[in-house]
């Protein structure tokens, strides 16, 4: 018996199959376009575009309960941007950090920190004091006073009397927490921290033992923020030494 007669019975259901299979894949594939059209489309706007960024920072960069994600909200444009190209050319080294702004522009970046610049929340309540009065004292020394005879300027002669940073790239020290800070001090210290040369707070920070890192995170974290806290205007203070990141 010819092969042909042998097969031939079997080319209709299978050729039935095949029409059957394609007639579902594209009606699977039209009700995926369809059900794909239906989907609301994300609003391209800054807000959305940043919501990796919220997921630790808070909504509106307020910061969170978690000590480590500082505020952003309400800081100098350019610090943001900084601190962004810091991270992603491995000046600071926080790896979730590093990967997110690894394959950003400069000016997506600067956009970036542009918005959270712009933001206003409310800052969070004050820490209560966590070491001793003496302890806390001693902080508020530092930060107001500085210890000229270690040769250490006064936080405030950079961040202001008020703490609020000043434009265009000095961060505000207000609404932080203190083991946050005390991190930041220690990373300067280390030197796993860098900021553009000259580094003045690596300077600084090189400067201060642990007792003094323990004093100055203490008190900045128990200080409430004023009425109205955005960063002093540029040049509305003389800065006690020069720093890469400030422009001179």
């Amino acid at each position: 018996m010819s092969s042909r007669r042998i097969f031939r019975p079997l080319l209709a259901p299978l050729m039935a199959l095949a029409l059957l299979g394609s007639a579902l894949g594209g009606a699977s594939t039209a009700g995926a376009a369809e059900a794909q059209a239906a989907q609301p489309v994300a609003p391209d706007t800054m807000a959305a575009r940043v919501q990796g960024c919220t997921a630790c920072h808070g909504v509106h960069g307020e910061g969170t309960d978690n000590d480590y994600f500082p505020r952003l909200a309400g800081k100098p444009a350019d610090y943001l941007y900084n601190q962004l190209q810091n991270f992603r050319e491995g000046r600071r080294k926080y790896p979730p950090m590093n990967y997110l702004v690894t394959y950003l522009s400069d000016d997506y970046l600067h956009q970036i920190a542009t918005y959270f610049s712009q933001q206003r929340p409310p800052y969070p309540q004050p820490a209560k004091p966590t070491v001793s009065a003496s302890t806390v004292t001693k902080g508020q020394q530092i930060v107001l006073n500085g210890d000229p005879s270690r040769n250490i300027p006064a936080c405030a002669a950079c961040h202001g009397a008020s703490l609020t940073g000043m434009e265009p790239a000095i961060p505000g020290l207000v609404g932080l927490h203190s083991d946050y800070i005390s991190a930041q001090l220690g990373a300067w210290r280390a030197g796993s921290r860098h900021a553009k040369a000259p580094d003045c707070m690596q300077q600084i920070a090189s400067r201060l033992t642990d007792d003094d890192v323990t004093a100055v995170a203490a008190w900045l974290s128990t200080q409430t923020a004023p009425a109205n806290p955005v960063p002093a205007p540029a040049g509305s203070r003389k800065m006690p030494l020069v720093c890469g990141s400030e422009p001179q």
